[in-house]
């Protein structure tokens, strides 16, 4: 057991099913730390991790992360907040998979991903990540055909172009009012 550090690409964490239903909790970037809640709990991982896009990812054993956590206070904080931070997304999800319609989270997905990610290139309006439609579905936790209605909705009200599994956002202020971030 350890901590895997993605140093570069995109890597998606999902929990499966008994139905064998993907569910995506998390898309780590860059930076990101994966496994540390699992690590400092002192349980198995519960959850499973796939590149999306190549990438380089280093890990750290157990006993070499927990020496660090309890030699460095600075790096103690530092994991202590990350976790909480992580709680926090958790728990905003929870409220928004539970308060806000299918439209509403896919608009907030595009945002999220939007500002997470990027934009591909100085002058893009192109989210640097691509996912496909079932990827999208498992994330806000639909089916992906609903998806590919909303997308589509979506380039018709012109909030967004499609290309390929990427996506434009032409429209930031029109998504926004679509997620209803100041419904909640």
């Amino acid at each position: 057991m350890g901590l895997f550090c993605i140093n570069s690409g995109k890597v998606k964490v999902f929990k499966m099913s008994s139905e064998g239903k993907e569910q995506i909790l998390n898309l780590a970037k860059p930076g990101d730390f994966l496994g540390y809640r699992a690590l400092i709990s002192e349980e198995f991982y519960s959850a499973s991790a796939t590149v999306i896009e190549e990438a380089a990812i280093c890990y750290i054993p157990k006993h070499n992360f927990l020496e660090i956590l309890n030699s460095n206070p600075g790096f103690f904080k530092k994991m202590f907040k990350a976790v909480c931070e992580d709680l926090g997304v958790m728990e905003q999800k929870l409220v928004t998979i539970a308060q806000k319609s299918v439209r509403e989270r896919l608009a907030a997905t595009l945002l999220m991903l939007k500002e997470t990610y990027g934009m591909e290139g100085k002058d893009s309006i192109l989210i640097d990540i691509a996912l496909s439609r079932e990827d999208l579905a498992n994330i806000i936790g639909t089916a992906t055909e609903t998806v590919i209605r909303l997308l589509s909705e979506f380039k018709s009200d012109q909030l967004i172009a499609l290309e390929g599994k990427k996506i434009k956002v032409i429209d930031t202020q029109g998504l926004v009012k679509e997620a209803d971030f100041y419904g909640l």
